[in-house]
């Protein structure tokens, strides 16, 4: 009876990593009914749900460039010509081109993406239940990812039973057919998983996700053309900028997360 432990650790490995999928799903319903009474999200607050921090700096770079008081040069230069910021993140961007009101976009868009008011954005997200906290290992998405792990694990605990030399009174028949019941069930969740829960993303917990397909679809039927166009870059990033001139200047900055 040497494959008894394998086959009780192989129980739970599956047990456990189901338990945690569950458990994350039903934080993610708990946070998204809290979230329930929000009519939108803003510009910057989609975002930071989009492409993290890094998108808040660049969507924040285009809209003061749509208003001529900031200006993107295609050498990826950028140059501020109108120092008041309207907003925390709209001075943490012209704090970060520093004081000589010049400098290129990289560092620009690195040093924004670090700045007090965009930290203080997250924690509001994090708060609300739309963005999922930095090095958090308790979301759907994670939870996913492990019980693809203990699908394999399972399998493997099974062919070092089937495989170890050791007399038993069980035929191996029977001893595969144990341990394809924790792996069965495994693969049971995982299929549920797929077909129940929502996308992982990095930055947005399923009831972000909701808001963000909102803003998308309020996007595209809106007549409002500058909302409209400056909404679509912060849920789709620079790829969406229209203008030539700025899309050159964006590709002269360093790559990072979000881009």
């Amino acid at each position: 009876m040497f494959w008894v432990p394998l086959l009780l650790l192989a129980w739970a490995i599956a047990g456990i990593s189901c338990l945690r999928l569950c458990l994350a799903a039903v934080r993610d319903a708990a946070a998204g009914d809290a979230a329930g009474g929000r009519r939108g999200l803003t510009l910057y607050e989609a975002a930071f749900l989009s492409g993290g921090p890094a998108r808040v700096a660049d969507v924040t770079l285009v809209a003061m460039a749509r208003q001529r008081r900031l200006l993107l040069a295609h050498t990826g230069w950028a140059t501020v010509v109108d120092p008041r910021g309207r907003d925390d993140v709209e001075r943490s961007v012209i704090g970060a081109i520093g004081p000589d009101g010049q400098s290129p976009i990289a560092p620009v868009r690195k040093a924004a993406a670090a700045t007090e008011a965009v930290r203080a954005l997250a924690d509001r997200l994090v708060g609300a239940g739309l963005a999922v906290p930095e090095g958090a290992g308790r979301s759907v998405g994670e939870a996913v990812r492990r019980l693809r792990l203990a699908a394999p694990a399972v399998a493997g605990l099974g062919a070092v039973a089937l495989l170890m030399p050791v007399p038993s009174e069980m035929p191996r028949l029977l001893v595969a057919l144990w341990f394809a019941l924790p792996l069965v069930f495994t693969l049971g969740c995982l299929a549920v998983a797929r077909f129940e829960a929502h996308p992982a993303s990095r930055w947005a917990s399923p009831a972000g996700q909701r808001l963000l397909d909102a803003a998308r679809r309020a996007a595209a039927g809106d007549t409002d053309d500058d909302r409209a166009y400056l909404t679509s870059v912060a849920v789709r990033g620079v790829h969406a900028v229209g203008e030539p001139q700025v899309r050159e200047a964006f590709a002269h900055r360093e790559p990072g997360p979000g881009w």
